[in-house]
């Protein structure tokens, strides 16, 4: 069964008890050799500070990378992209509608 965490570290602060619980889903994932896809917006290197534990961070890592592969992916939002094309697009349509009003209203005079 896989499990997937999405957004690891969305929140700037984790709870204290964050590492032990991670690492203890890590750990028996690992041993049971069960598969987990993880996904975070953070650096790897910055895992033990947003964890506010270096030695559970390293374990965690170590699990998940033994047999896993890390990929990094580089530049814009994908998501941020398509919404900066929906607003682009909603205010062409509002300047299009405006555009047709006043034409209407030079029609009236």
């Amino acid at each position: 069964m896989l499990l997937i965490i999405d957004d690891l570290f969305l929140r700037k602060k984790m709870p204290e008890q964050a590492a032990d619980d991670l690492l203890e889903i890590i750990l028996n994932r690992y041993s049971a050799k069960k598969s987990t896809l993880l996904t975070s917006n953070r650096l790897v290197e910055d895992w033990g500070k947003l964890l506010r534990d270096n030695t559970a961070s390293s374990a965690i890592l170590d699990r998940l990378l033994h047999h896993g592969h890390l990929l990094k992916f580089e530049g814009k939002s994908y998501r941020l992209k398509e919404a900066a094309s929906r607003i682009s697009q909603s205010k062409q349509k509002k300047q299009d509608e405006k555009g047709k009003n006043m034409d209407l209203s030079k029609e009236d005079l």
